[in-house]
């Protein structure tokens, strides 16, 4: 078999991240990383890219599949020109998925328990005894974007007795768990999410999606939480709500720009956490494997997994 060439389309002080376990896990594929080594055009196969410049798939004429380094494909659908014959794939890791749903219990269980008003009775050396908290089993989770990590998530919530529902363009089925769909149920939704974690894919049709119209519709006293992509919250309009006293809190782990600028509010607001987008972090080597085994199969003549539907977004 011909030596099939897959190109790092990545900033290069981070190229070795992926160079070193794909050379020794994939003797046989011929490792480029664009910027710093030469390359012919014509001769890449594959591309493993989070975020390549716009226009620049399109001068690869023998490109096969594109792979994405990260769950979300937003960035490389960025790209107006993307070769739309040219199938993407969405990288997807159980330990991913696991590592985001861990995350956001965290989140809900440090607010539900009133951790953060500790910490603040601590650091004064005061003996604080909160409000008592309300009943886990009264305390209602909305998970918008019900898709495996939306599932995932609401099944760790639901064994700690939480009442968990999710939202989703379509229908689904998860024990133990309510299902809404659809723009006609998001108001009944939002109206009985005293936490609301978005889990969404960055769409045209959700960009901005957290934003003053949604935060009316929660209840008072919600709480928060993103950590899917810093292009689904309205900042201004976080930033009012929590002001008016209608939303408790936030937590953040993404932004619209990244870094967070220093003069940014939400740094030093009192009432949001802020995480450098840590949520959940790729393993380079399995992301590695999960590109050579996706390459592996494509050459065999099988049909990629986790194909994205580039109408959709995801």
């Amino acid at each position: 078999m011909n030596t099939k060439t897959l190109l790092l389309v990545v900033p290069v002080s981070w190229a070795g991240l992926w160079t070193g376990p794909l050379a020794e896990i994939a003797l046989e594929l011929n490792v480029r990383v664009h910027g710093r080594d030469e390359f012919a055009p014509e001769d890449v196969d594959y591309v493993l890219t989070l975020r390549p410049p716009a226009g620049f798939l399109k001068t690869l004429p023998n490109l096969k599949a594109v792979f994405s380094l990260g769950a979300g494909v937003d960035g490389v659908l960025a790209d107006p020109e993307y070769p739309k014959q040219v199938p993407l794939v969405r990288f997807v890791d159980r330990t991913l998925s696991s590592e985001l749903a861990q995350y956001c219990v965290l989140h809900v269980l440090m607010h539900h328990r009133q951790q953060r008003f500790f910490d603040r009775a601590q650091a004064e050396r005061k003996w604080r005894q909160a409000l008592p908290m309300r009943r886990t089993e009264d305390t209602l989770i909305g998970i918008l974007g019900f898709g495996k990590i939306g599932a995932l998530t609401a099944e760790r919530l639901r064994d700690l007795d939480f009442q968990v529902a999710g939202w989703s363009r379509t229908r689904k089925r998860v024990t133990g768990v309510e299902s809404f769909a659809g723009e006609s149920e998001l108001p009944a939704f939002l109206a009985r999410s005293d936490f609301l974690i978005c889990l969404l894919p960055l769409t045209n049709d959700t960009r901005g999606i957290l934003n003053a119209e949604v935060f009316r519709q929660l209840p008072e006293g919600a709480y928060v939480i993103n950590v899917a992509r810093g292009g689904h919250l309205v900042e201004d309009d976080l930033i009012a709500a929590l002001d008016s006293g209608h939303l408790s809190g936030a937590t953040l782990d993404v932004f619209a720009t990244e870094p967070l600028p220093e003069t940014s509010p939400l740094w030093t607001h009192p009432k949001i956490t802020v995480t450098p987008h840590i949520a959940a972090i790729s393993a380079p080597r399995v992301a590695a494997q999960y590109v050579v085994d996706g390459i592996a199969r494509f050459e065999r003549g099988e049909r990629l997994q986790n194909i994205v539907d580039l109408t959709r977004g995801y």
